[in-house]
């Protein structure tokens, strides 16, 4: 099960200054829906990204100008052997509908899998970033 803690990484306690309550609400949400979706796959995960303050989103290589992370309505996992990416993908991507997640693609993300509780422009459950 993953944590607000896990979630934070310690940049709660960093960069006070750029976490607000709304963040938090965001990952809350995210987490309760994630942790469904993690129970129901069979294995937990490691965060390898959570929630990025600007200062972390812009130096992170290949991120988003406007992430999910910074809003904290988007979560890397570890995911080595690309089992989760698979799993959520079966079935045109249903279990992501169940939980009310959308995915990065699999090929966009070798080693973790990129969930967010709000939809991409394109509005697809797996979609390029």
């Amino acid at each position: 099960m993953i944590e607000l803690n896990d979630y934070w990484m310690g940049r709660d306690k960093k960069y006070p200054a750029s976490w607000n309550e709304d963040i938090e609400a965001h990952a809350i949400d995210l987490l309760a829906r994630l942790n469904s979706l993690l129970a129901v796959f069979g294995e937990d995960r490691a965060v390898n990204s959570g929630w990025r303050p600007p200062e972390v989103n812009s130096a992170t290589p290949n991120a988003a100008l406007k992430s999910k992370h910074m809003t904290g309505n988007a979560v890397d996992l570890a995911d080595p052997e690309g089992d989760l990416d698979d799993w959520c993908s079966e079935n045109d991507g249903s279990r992501l509908i169940q939980y009310g997640l959308w995915m990065e693609s699999p090929a966009a993300t070798k080693g973790w899998c990129h969930l967010q509780n709000l939809p991409p422009k394109s509005g697809k459950r797996v979609f390029f970033p």
